[in-house]
């Protein structure tokens, strides 16, 4: 039998760190995992409603490949009542299988093979795989010595290096360190993207969960140049359901459509009627879930300052990222792993979103505040212990 050659793209790729970490450590007996980005709040009871009524009234067939009319029509009002955006429903919009299948689609419509896509590190590192299987070379920018933040002059820096640079890869607030940009920084920003001509992928996935200031999108300072990715899933405790969206001026939609289509063909249609109803009448539940979470940043930031370790205070999502303390001996895989079997508490090492993570670890606050207690208790034994 001639010997199969499978895809050579995926032979250099890994699948997620993340996922393979929390996988291995799964299984120790009583262990508290603060490793996942998922909301520990259920789906509020209106939205699994709205889905139930959809399921008993014969709602149950395919939608449009785009996405119910509806819902694209409550995701535009939505995003034009939150952040002054205004996108067409019609053709600026499409309802997609959650932000990661978002962009994935956005990437494969945009990317040539060879085509370069910068990114600053630490990041989610799911986009290094999907910018390879697209064809495209991820370049890492270390913003770690600038408080996680992405400066102008970084970027001008970055694209005089490597001119060929055709997507900037922005995620805000981020995931892992929870940085958010105000205006000054976004325009700044702006400036020098309009003047290289750059696409941007503008992940702000958690949006909603911000703390210190309103969240602004990159899309209201280059809403021609901007691929917006957004969705339900943390916003509204629904990671479960798979309901992002896209939006981009016609042009560039109209390309990502066909990938997107070719992926799923058109989303789940019981979930896109609970997403009507979260963007149409989930906003006093979105701010109760936000207060939730700043009362854990705060104790947890607090209760980790106290003990020596250097953190930087989130202003979005609900990730503190962590610098391994000088006295461990050992990169950051070996602090998470001793923590999780000599302490029973599951977290990320830093090294999982890039070089520029080694030494830190990401803490998932997306659990209830018991189980944050008990497992900053332990942490604080095993800092005591180990000294």
């Amino acid at each position: 039998m001639t010997e199969i050659t499978l895809n050579k793209r995926l032979k250099k790729l890994q699948a997620s760190p993340i996922r393979a970490f929390n996988d291995q450590i799964s299984d120790i007996e009583g262990i508290i995992r603060l490793t996942l980005g998922e909301p520990d709040f259920d789906t509020p009871q209106f939205i699994k409603d709205a889905s139930k009524r959809a399921m008993d009234q014969q709602g149950n067939g395919y939608t449009h490949s785009k996405g119910l009319k509806e819902l694209r029509e409550a995701i535009s009002a939505y995003l034009q009542r939150k952040y002054q955006l205004s996108y067409d429903p019609d053709s600026e919009i499409i309802v997609t299988h959650g932000a990661t299948e978002a962009i994935f689609a956005s990437l494969m419509g945009i990317l040539n093979p060879g085509d370069k896509v910068l990114v600053p590190s630490p990041n989610y590192a799911v986009y290094g795989t999907q910018v390879g299987i697209c064809g495209g070379e991820l370049i890492q920018l270390d913003v770690s010595h600038n408080q996680f933040i992405l400066s102008p002059e970084q970027l001008e820096e970055a694209l005089k290096e490597s001119p060929q640079i055709k997507v900037l890869l922005f995620n805000h607030p981020s995931n892992p360190t929870g940085k958010s940009y105000s205006a000054d920084q976004l325009k700044a920003l702006a400036t020098v993207i309009k003047r290289h001509q750059l696409l941007v992928i503008s992940d702000e996935i958690y949006s909603e969960l911000t703390y210190d200031r309103e969240h602004i999108s990159m899309a209201n300072y280059l809403p021609d140049q901007t691929i917006l990715i957004n969705g339900a899933s943390k916003s509204h405790a629904m990671t479960g359901w798979r309901m992002g969206f896209i939006c981009a001026p016609d042009w560039i939609l109209s390309e990502i459509f066909k990938a997107h289509q070719s992926c799923i063909n058109t989303p789940t249609t019981q979930a896109q009627y609970a997403a009507i109803s979260a963007y149409n009448e989930g906003d006093e539940i979105i701010e109760e879930m936000r207060r939730a979470y700043l009362e854990r940043r705060n104790y947890l930031v607090n209760n980790f300052k106290e003990l020596g370790y250097q953190v930087s205070n989130p202003q979005g999502a609900f990730y503190l990222f962590v610098q391994v303390p000088d006295w461990f001996e050992g990169d950051d895989y070996d602090f998470c792993f001793q923590l999780a079997q000599k302490a029973k508490v599951g977290l990320v090492p830093g090294q999982a979103f890039g070089p520029a993570g080694y030494r830190y670890f990401r803490l998932s606050y997306a659990a209830s505040m018991v189980n944050l207690k008990e497992a900053m208790h332990r942490i604080k034994n095993f800092t005591h212990i180990s000294q």
